[in-house]
Formats: structure tokens, C-alpha cells, sequence
């Protein structure tokens, strides 16, 4: 996990976050997941690989955002990346992308997916500083507004230095703070 500035953190999630999760979930997504499903991904599944980020406070932590992946046959899919909407625009969603990454590059994969709706160019953005390609359309992927989704892709075979790269990347990245 890569270590924050106080007072944020990144941890693996647990079944004590989900109702945080599913907050900041159908806050975030036209179509929210279930609870079942995230207790699903985080006890049955033995392929996923969930996070969530955090900030200390007196009185606990409070959950900022989340994110998650799955290995599948070399291939790690991110599956999904969401942040509290009071919470963006301050690179939080940036963190929570490297440190998937960088614990993507520690299973030796030979390819990282996603796919993007094709409306979200600030989303867009982000992959694209870290090396991810479009390389297809899912035509109306997202079947609540049938918007098409972006298939993007890091193909380590074809950068073998990309592990190397990620890992010199400041941990530190550049925002506006506003705690």
C-alpha cells in the first residue's frame, strides 16, 4: 500500500466498510451496486482485490473513496474506482489508481484493463497518465443509459518498463487540499 500524508490512508477493505462503500457507490454510479455484492467480492472471491481510502479524524476514519480490481488468467481487470463526490478534485481517486497499480505489478501481470464510459473524459484522463490505451468500444455497455464503454489497456509485454516507471512515480501527487 502506498503510504499517504497524514491524515489519509489506504487499507484493504473490509465487510465493516461496505455501508461507507455503498454510499459513496450510489453517489457515484447511475446504477449502484448491491451490498451483496461487494460482501460477495470480499469473502467468496478469492480473484478481487478491494481498497478503500481513508481519512483519520477524533473520531475514527471516515471512508473517501474506494477501489477494486480482479486477476483473472494474468490479466488484472480494474473494476471499479470511486470517490465521495464532496471529496474530488483533489487527486483522491489519483491514489486510490497508483496504489491499485502498484499492487496490480506485484502479481506479474501481463495486461491491466477497464473499461471507461465513454462521457468520462476526466476519468479518461487519468488512465491516460498512466499509460493506459483505448484499444475498443464496448457499444452500450452501461445498460442504464446504454452509453458506450472505452476498453483501455496497459499491455506490459508491450512496455516491459511500466512496473519500474509506476514505481519511481512521487507518492505525493499535487492537489488542492481543502480538509
Amino acid at each position: 500500500m502506498l503510504s499517504l500524508p497524514p491524515p489519509y490512508a489506504l487499507r484493504p477493505m473490509t465487510v465493516a466498510d461496505i455501508p461507507a462503500v455503498l454510499t459513496i457507490d450510489r453517489a457515484s454510479f447511475p446504477t449502484p451496486a448491491h451490498e451483496q455484492l461487494y460482501y460477495n467480492e470480499l469473502v467468496d472471491n478469492q480473484l478481487s482485490h478491494y481498497q478503500v481510502l481513508t481519512r483519520a479524524a477524533e473520531n475514527g476514519e471516515t471512508i473517501l473513496g474506494y477501489a477494486g480490481f480482479w486477476l483473472i488468467a494474468g490479466e488484472v481487470h480494474i473494476s471499479t474506482i470511486a470517490v465521495a463526490p464532496a471529496e474530488r478534485g483533489r487527486g483522491l481517486g489519483e491514489w486510490l489508481l497508483l496504489n491499485l497499480l502498484r499492487l496490480a505489478c506485484e502479481l506479474d501481470p501481463l495486461l491491466i484493463t477497464l473499461e471507461v464510459r465513454r462521457g468520462n473524459t476526466v476519468a479518461q484522463a487519468l488512465y491516460a497518465k498512466y499509460r493506459f490505451e483505448e484499444v475498443g468500444v464496448r457499444r452500450r455497455y452501461y445498460r442504464d443509459t446504454g452509453e458506450d464503454a472505452l476498453l483501455m489497456t496497459v499491455d506490459l509485454s508491450a512496455q516491459p518498463d511500466y512496473c519500474a516507471w509506476l514505481a519511481g512515480r512521487p507518492l505525493r501527487i499535487e492537489r488542492r487540499d481543502a480538509v
